[in-house]
């Protein structure tokens, strides 16, 4: 008998929360009508009007006849001789240390000695390249020209921003020890 009483209280809440479920439900079932009508009313207004696009002004051309003065609108005398300059040679092929920027690679130390010197490079994957003189690294085609036993001598080509190249130098020192 004591199981029955302790039963009802719990069939009592079961039948509250269902009777509060059914409430909710009816609640959110009424019409749209509402909304219809003010969609209807919102579409059924006119818009601002639109202002008219500016007028556009015309500017007289103007043509340069000054003889004694250069044009500054043609290239001048130096920008037209700057296939006489330095240039990255477009016809070989790119070395893979040339995929990454210097200052991302890292020289951990040489292996020979006079002529025969080679530079350990790290690249940031953290596989170590053998690298020579006249060998090319670096994204701006940094040929190397000296190997030493503390740093690679390079010499990178960089856009002078005219359509022509300039040489830079540039170098990498070797990585200190962690002690």
């Amino acid at each position: 008998m004591r199981a029955m009483i302790a039963m009802r209280p719990v069939r009592l809440i079961k039948l509250c929360l269902l009777i509060a479920t059914a409430l909710v439900l009816a609640g959110c079932t009424r019409g749209m009508s509402d909304l219809r009508d003010w969609v209807a009313q919102e579409k059924a207004k006119r818009g601002a009007p639109i202002p008219p696009l500016p007028v556009i002004k015309t500017f007289e051309t103007f043509s340069y006849s000054d003889q004694d003065k250069r044009d500054p609108f043609s290239p001048s005398e130096d920008e037209l001789n700057q296939g006489n300059g330095p240039r990255p040679d477009a016809g070989r092929p790119r070395e893979p240390l040339e995929a990454f920027s210097l200052d991302s690679l890292r020289m951990v130390g040489t292996i020979g000695a006079g002529s025969n010197i080679e530079a350990l490079v790290k690249d940031p994957g953290g596989v170590i390249h053998r690298v020579h003189v006249n060998e090319y690294m670096g994204q701006n085609y940094g040929r190397v020209t000296a190997i030493s036993g503390d740093h690679v001598d390079l010499v990178e080509l960089v856009s002078n921003g005219n359509g022509g190249w300039a040489e830079r130098p540039a170098s990498i020192a070797l990585e200190a020890q962690a002690k």
